[in-house]
């Protein structure tokens, strides 16, 4: 099941970033703006694939998480940025800086190390409330805070840093919430599943994060908000996977290479965002 999970990750992975990639590419071309540029859009192959490859990432998570542990899907999701880079750069015909590829290593050679040390386990599908009202109110109240400090006037790359952070928290809840939503349609079919409070959080959650992570790009450079996001997503992700869903890790000597690990993935996507603006993909 585990194994299963996992390879339904990176394939969520690889479609969010020919998502991405097909949407940027139809986007970079387009001449009208607000609802205009939808209906400019719509009419784009490229866009059609684009809109595609969001939808078959959902879904693809969505099995993830019904087979494996947060602690597990989330951190895979890391694979996403090195993914859409070797999709974009062909398709806007551009190519990738040497220093790029060194990046992609970097983050696929830490998400490896991380992982083959922590062995994350335990797939528990549903928690208790008691369990989920403090984790909504320690997570709503990080993401409010950081977008308080994150307020107009601040240096943009703080800036940039807070608005990712708060949207990496939103993604990790959405999952949480989203993991334990799919649970209730495999468990109990699809009546349990419109009826469940998760199914609407993890709607609620999955917005906000998006709307989040809009002004995070907005804010400052890719090269502060990236980390940010990415590192914030995989650590909340376990927190929760181990609170709410009873998910374990193995610890002692075992952290010394997860940490080895995090850094890895850490240089690599500050090295794979210093390749996006130097392609101009990003600000």
């Amino acid at each position: 099941m585990i194994e299963l999970a996992a390879v339904f990750a990176v394939a969520g992975a690889a479609s969010n970033a020919v998502g991405t990639a097909f949407q940027r590419k139809a986007a970079s071309t387009a001449s009208k703006g607000g609802l205009r540029l939808l209906a400019e859009l719509v009419r784009r192959p490229a866009w059609v694939i684009g809109m595609a490859g969001v939808i078959g990432a959902a879904l693809f998570q969505s099995l993830a998480l019904v087979n494996g542990p947060l602690a597990l899907v989330q951190p895979l999701f890391i694979l996403e940025l090195p993914f859409a880079l070797l999709v974009v750069s062909p398709l806007m015909h551009r190519r990738l800086p040497g220093l790029g590829w060194w990046g992609v290593a970097g983050v696929v050679a830490g998400l490896a190390l991380c992982l083959a040390s922590a062995a994350p386990h335990g797939a528990d599908d549903q928690a208790p409330i008691t369990r989920w009202t403090p984790v909504l109110a320690l997570c709503l109240g990080s993401m409010a805070a950081a977008v308080v400090l994150a307020r107009p006037g601040r240096p943009a790359v703080l800036r940039a840093a807070l608005l990712g952070a708060a949207a990496a928290i939103g993604n990790a809840l959405t999952a949480a919430l989203l993991k334990s939503a799919t649970g209730t349609f495999a468990d109990h079919g699809l009546t349990a599943f419109l009826t469940s409070w998760q199914t609407y959080g993890f709607a609620l959650a999955g917005v906000a994060a998006l709307l989040l992570l809009e002004n995070a790009l907005q804010a400052g450079p890719l090269v502060a908000s990236q980390p940010a996001l990415t590192i914030g997503d995989a650590t909340v992700s376990l927190a929760l996977g181990i609170v709410l869903f009873d998910e374990q890790i193995r610890t002692g000597w075992w952290l010394v290479p997860v940490l080895l690990g995090v850094l890895l993935i850490l240089a690599g996507v500050v090295v794979l965002s210093r390749a996006v603006q130097v392609l101009g993909l990003g600000r």
